[in-house]
């Protein structure tokens, strides 16, 4: 009780990651590829990593980092250390790979096609779970779509220039959606016929 899902802005932000075992890394990967700066503390030197841009420190100034960090990830196997890092961190948000329950922070798993972003979460209780759930929503979207999300947006922005009424709007956007024309356009992969068509067919 109490979890809600988020999307987190993280440009700029102090990730400290505390563990380079399949887990940190992945997660240090995630957070890098978000904009923020990741420090790994591990026992050992990842090239992997440190060629994207992470950086390592030794288990010895994880108190330094630490108050350094705006966001803490705990992902090693030594529950001793976890637990001494969750102490340190405090109020500070915390991501407990061993213990979700225990931070304040859930990183679920997540992927993307197009421009849009799956979050799976199973409470812990079934990471096997989570990657089959992914391959099935993966074989249930479609490349139109995709396309679909892309003209929406396009007929969204014109919609917002010509009429102020927020139901025709989204009356005219539920046509689009299940105009049989547009359909066939985007399954054929004709994003430019589509928003053509959108033009002429649809008098905003």
């Amino acid at each position: 009780m109490g979890w809600t899902p988020l999307f987190l802005q993280m440009e700029n932000k102090n990730v400290l990651i505390v563990g380079a075992g399949e887990v940190g890394s992945r997660r240090a990967r995630r957070f890098l590829e978000s904009g923020a700066n990741v420090i790994v503390i591990a026992k050992e030197v990842l090239n992997d990593l440190t060629d994207i841009g992470v950086i390592f420190k030794p288990v010895g100034e994880v108190e330094k980092w630490v108050e350094w960090s705006d966001l803490v990830v705990v992902a090693t196997g030594d529950h001793e250390l976890n637990g001494y890092v969750a102490k340190l961190a405090g109020g500070k948000l915390l991501n407990r790979a061993d213990y979700p329950d225990e931070g304040n922070l859930i990183v679920p798993s997540s992927f993307s096609i197009g421009d849009v972003q799956f979050c799976i979460y199973t409470k812990g209780k079934s990471p096997l779970m989570a990657r089959e759930l992914r391959k099935k929503i993966q074989k249930i979207i479609r490349e139109e779509d995709v396309l679909q999300l892309e003209l929406q947006n396009f007929a969204r922005n014109i919609l917002k220039e010509n009429i102020d009424d927020q139901k025709r709007r989204r009356d005219y956007l539920y046509e689009i959606l299940n105009d049989e024309n547009i359909k066939e356009y985007l399954k054929q992969g004709n994003m430019e016929e589509a928003k053509r068509y959108v033009k002429q067919h649809f008098k905003f």
